[in-house]
C-alpha cells in the first residue's frame, strides 16, 4: 500500500505522487487521473477515463453481437471509392 499526504499547491490542495506510484499507475507528469467511486463504497484512482472504458465495452458488445451485420456492411463499402 502506498500513502500520500495532501499538501498546499497555490490556492488549491494536491497530492505528490512518488516515482513508484507513477510507475504503478503508468502515468507521467501532465497526464490526467480519474477518481471514481468503487462498488464497495471506496474510491479508485486510475489513468483510464471511465466514460471511454464504458463506451469501448459497449462497442465491443455491439461488434460481437452484430458481427454478421458489420461484416456485410464492410463488404458493401469495400467496393466504394473515396471521393
Amino acid at each position: 500500500m502506498l500513502t500520500f499526504k495532501v499538501t498546499t499547491v497555490g490556492a488549491s490542495a494536491g497530492v505528490i505522487l512518488t516515482k513508484e506510484a507513477l510507475a504503478r499507475l503508468k502515468v507521467q507528469k501532465g497526464d490526467t487521473l480519474y477518481l471514481t467511486e468503487a462498488p464497495d463504497g471506496g474510491y479508485r484512482l486510475t489513468a483510464c477515463d471511465p466514460d471511454f472504458e464504458r463506451q469501448m465495452a459497449l462497442a465491443e458488445e455491439i461488434m460481437h453481437d452484430d458481427r454478421d451485420i458489420l461484416r456485410a456492411l464492410a463488404k458493401g463499402r469495400s467496393g466504394a471509392g473515396l471521393a
